[in-house]
């Protein structure tokens, strides 16, 4: 098997081992994807299979399509943004799925601002 397939395998095995036990609490699901350039945080439903609230560098009011946006300070950013219309919508309790992403960097920038921001998880 190839390096590369290896590390694809052992990504998807960590992605669903973080979500799969997510799962089974119930919970609402804080979810992250991490790129280059851009991060995205949407807190899921998965009962009724929906996104409920969303926020993302992609944006034109936190930063624009076209600019770079992979900074720790982005990532604060659009955890206090994702918390702030969480509670808008109600939401005060959800899981964290950093799917297969460490816990460290704009990941727990993100986690860190959404916890200041009133979440609890």
């Amino acid at each position: 098997m190839k390096l590369r397939a290896r590390i694809v395998k052992r990504r998807t095995r960590r992605t669903f081992r973080v979500r799969n036990t997510l799962r089974a609490s119930g919970q609402l699901r804080l979810s992250v994807f991490r790129s280059n350039r851009h991060i995205y945080a949407q807190i899921i439903d998965d009962e009724a299979q929906q996104t409920l609230v969303s926020a993302s560098t992609m944006e034109s009011s936190i930063g624009g399509s076209g600019k770079y946006a992979g900074t720790v300070a982005m990532a604060q950013s659009i955890g206090k943004l994702i918390a702030e219309r969480a509670k808008e919508k109600g939401i005060t309790k959800v899981a964290f799925d950093r799917g297969p992403y460490r816990y460290h960097g704009r990941v727990l920038a993100l986690a860190e601002a959404a916890r200041e921001g009133g979440l609890e998880f």
